[in-house]
């Protein structure tokens, strides 16, 4: 998990629902010292999550326009973090399949 949260105010296109709900994610992990949702974490995770970015959509609705945009893509504008995002959604969906699948060691 990331230190920072991503700014996204000012972006340009302006931030998707996909960005917030991730920078918001991010924010409840942090804060609640989690690495990883679990079925036992999984449901106040997710209410915390949806109020957070909820909170975040109006405040960048009300927020006045970013003279300058932020320095730094939100990792969701990242090619390398979308590509693992997308093997990670394989590699589950296989498991949920019950296909033969490779694991990566670390």
């Amino acid at each position: 998990m990331c230190r920072n949260i991503t700014a996204l105010r000012g972006l340009e296109p302006e931030a998707t629902d996909e960005e917030i709900e991730a920078a918001a994610l991010q924010f409840v992990r942090k804060v609640a010292g989690i690495g990883a949702v679990s079925a036992v974490t999984r449901a106040p995770v997710e209410r915390a999550t949806a109020e957070v970015a909820d909170v975040v959509r109006r405040l960048l609705t009300e927020l006045p326009e970013r003279k300058v945009p932020p320095k730094n893509d939100p990792p969701l504008r990242r090619a390398e973090v979308r590509a693992r995002i997308a093997a990670r959604e394989a590699h589950e969906r296989a498991h949920e399949l019950g296909l033969p699948h490779e694991h990566a060691h670390a």
